[in-house]
């Protein structure tokens, strides 16, 4: 039984684990989104947002805790200048995981894990789709024939108002 046993040992050794984790959490600070295992990207958001939650106050000491963890100079900076900014006013829940499919080979579960303030598709998918309303096949002549009909309203409405600048 698995009673008060909180961590997923990802079938590693803690040496081994430590690595992967930071590895991965290096990888998706650089490119933004990775895509892995069902179970390496839940293990992973734990492991990443307390690190995240440190980046939002840049001194000397959380970039070497944070350093510690990641063990990758390029990944830290990119964290503390990038990443920090853009999330400064989020209170938690940083990161995202979709589920994406089956593995070819042995038919692991995938998932796709992201920053969520880094996905310009969605935040930019939101906007249109909020724009863009959908009718039915059937409104459309009613719709291409209401434009139509408004230039002959509009004239008779200028009329009246050329004819009282006239008086």
């Amino acid at each position: 039984m698995r009673h008060n046993k909180a961590v997923n040992h990802l079938g590693r050794k803690s040496g081994h684990r430590k690595a992967l984790l930071a590895n991965m959490a290096s990888s998706l600070i650089l490119h933004k989104r990775i895509i892995t295992t069902e179970a390496k990207a839940k293990a992973l958001k734990p492991y990443l947002e307390p690190l995240i939650t440190k980046s939002k106050d840049d001194n000397t000491h959380n970039r070497r805790v944070v350093f510690s963890y990641l063990k990758d100079k390029n990944a830290v900076s990119e964290l503390f200048r990038t990443i920090a900014p853009k999330i400064a006013d989020r209170p938690g829940g940083y990161l995202r995981i979709l589920h994406v499919g089956f593995r070819q080979g042995d038919a692991a579960e995938m998932a796709l894990i992201e920053f969520v303030d880094f996905n310009e598709a969605a935040l930019a998918g939101g906007a249109k789709k909020e724009a863009k309303k959908t009718t039915r096949r059937s409104r459309a002549k009613k719709a291409e024939a209401a434009p139509a009909e408004a230039p002959a309203a509009e004239a008779p409405a200028e009329a009246p108002a050329e004819e009282a600048k006239a008086e």
